[in-house]
């Protein structure tokens, strides 16, 4: 005889499953639009370039800044260099690569023109390493989506039924996909108001996002499986909701300390950590959504009709 299913306490949280995947679909595709449009806002990281901040005088406007810059003399001119303030009320300048010695010749000229001007950082990156730099990000995260794959296939072999290993590691890469996407177009979005850039920084978020999120689909996963060793009876999606409701508190619990931390980072951690802390703000928050009501909702899809 087979284990009782869902007993009077438990939730039904795949009822709402068809709702919640039509949202998801919807945003993942806006995601993909904003991607073309109007695209994500890379730093010199990935394209290449000089990125200098700067402190002016109070009083100072971002219009006197770009009069000051159009009037630089250097052997080639500055192009189009773009402005952006900060939250700290400073001044971004995005430009060119430039040598030392023009580096040198533009702080005189600002402060000569300006008054007193402090350069809070200064980046110079060249194209070639900007051109790596993004390669190998996408090798990082093409990776770590093939490694989840095999582990998730491996640690699942034993699975019975009809269930296929493989099908719970392409699932939890949908998932993952999801979680980055939706993340990547919250981010274009919050760069075309503010001086967010994406960068190296946030692709680490990014990794981070990865293995935070695929640990708690992880958990309902071998939830599942194990339920399913167990003899329960009934459909796919009432063994499914059994798993969720039994790791719930689990999932609220780590969600929840581990959000409380990012925030605590996002909020006193000072400028430097800031765009990471609010990136893995938004992938907890995404990432527990899709564990609970995406990763197993497609897997309810894939088996639509069978019995356990």
């Amino acid at each position: 005889p087979g284990k009782p299913l869902l007993s009077p306490s438990d939730m039904s949280l795949l009822k709402p499953a068809k709702f919640f995947l039509g949202l998801s679909s919807a945003l993942m595709l806006t995601s993909v639009v904003l991607l073309f449009i109007p695209g994500p806002k890379l730093s010199i990281d990935f394209t290449g370039g000089t990125m200098m901040e700067i402190s002016l005088p109070e009083g100072t406007e971002r219009e006197a800044v770009e009069g000051v810059l159009s009037t630089f003399e250097s052997e080639t001119p500055l192009g189009n260099v773009a402005l952006s303030k900060t939250k700290d009320s400073s001044i971004l300048m995005r430009m060119r690569d430039i040598s030392n010695d023009e580096h040198i010749a533009l702080q005189q000229h600002l402060r000569s023109e300006l008054g007193q001007v402090r350069e809070l950082q200064f980046t110079t990156i060249g194209p070639t390493v900007g051109s790596s730099l993004k390669q190998r990000s996408f090798w990082a995260l093409t990776i770590a989506a093939i490694a989840i794959v095999l582990y998730i296939a491996f640690a699942f072999r034993k699975v019975p039924r009809k269930l296929s290993p493989w099908r719970f590691g392409i699932i939890a890469v949908i998932t993952l996909v999801h979680d980055v996407l939706i993340t990547v177009g919250i981010f274009i979005l919050i760069s075309q108001v503010t001086s967010f850039e994406f960068d190296t920084l946030f692709i680490t978020a990014l990794l981070t996002i990865i293995g935070y999120s695929v640990n708690d689909t992880i958990v309902i996963f071998d939830r599942i499986r194990e339920d399913l060793k167990l003899g329960v009876k009934g459909s796919f999606k009432d063994v499914m909701n059994k798993a969720i409701n039994e790791t719930l508190s689990r999932t609220i619990i780590t969600s929840g300390t581990t959000l409380f931390a990012a925030l605590s980072l996002f909020i006193f951690g000072g400028t430097v950590i800031n765009d990471f802390a609010f990136t893995f703000v938004v992938g907890i928050i995404t990432g527990t959504y899709s564990s609970i009501y995406i990763a197993a909702s497609i897997v309810l899809w894939y088996t639509k009709g069978q019995k356990p």
